[in-house]
């Protein structure tokens, strides 16, 4: 006699793919990049990650909330004056990724300021707008889309 089983229990008992978390690679290439090109290009030990995203439970979510974390707040900033700029904020997406309203309204909030705020796919992409910057200024082509 063949015994049955619940799809419920069927599904606990097959494997899953680990769910890659795309953006976290693309980020941690290019803060490898920063690092490994500093003593290149010393501004690069400035920049840094704003730790604003990621998944909490609600009672780490409230703490950050009084604490002033913001939706929408762009991933990196390398706070170095260039050209107008008084600073780079950078939405760095995987590949494929989407924007989302929060993040939009950030970063034209940001060039109201005077800060270079700019989307990027990829981390190849994210280099190339920040040696832009550095070398002239604003990053040439770039801006909120």
């Amino acid at each position: 006699m063949t015994e049955r089983i619940t799809q419920a229990a069927w599904r606990a008992t097959q494997r899953r793919k680990p769910r890659v978390d795309r953006e976290h690679q693309e980020q941690k290439a290019l803060i490898t990049w920063a690092k490994f090109e500093s003593g290149r290009i010393p501004e690069l030990a400035l920049l840094f990650a704003i730790p604003n995203g990621g998944h909490r439970n609600k009672a780490t979510a409230g703490k950050l909330k009084a604490e002033g974390v913001k939706a929408g707040v762009p991933d990196l900033c390398l706070p170095v004056a260039c050209g107008k700029y008084h600073g780079l904020f950078i939405e760095l997406k995987a590949p494929k990724g989407r924007v989302t309203d929060d993040q939009r309204e950030w970063l034209a909030a940001l060039d109201k300021q005077n800060y270079g705020a700019v989307v990027c796919f990829g981390w190849e992409h994210a280099k190339t707008v920040i040696e832009t910057y550095l070398r002239y200024g604003p990053p040439l082509g770039e801006g909120v889309k």
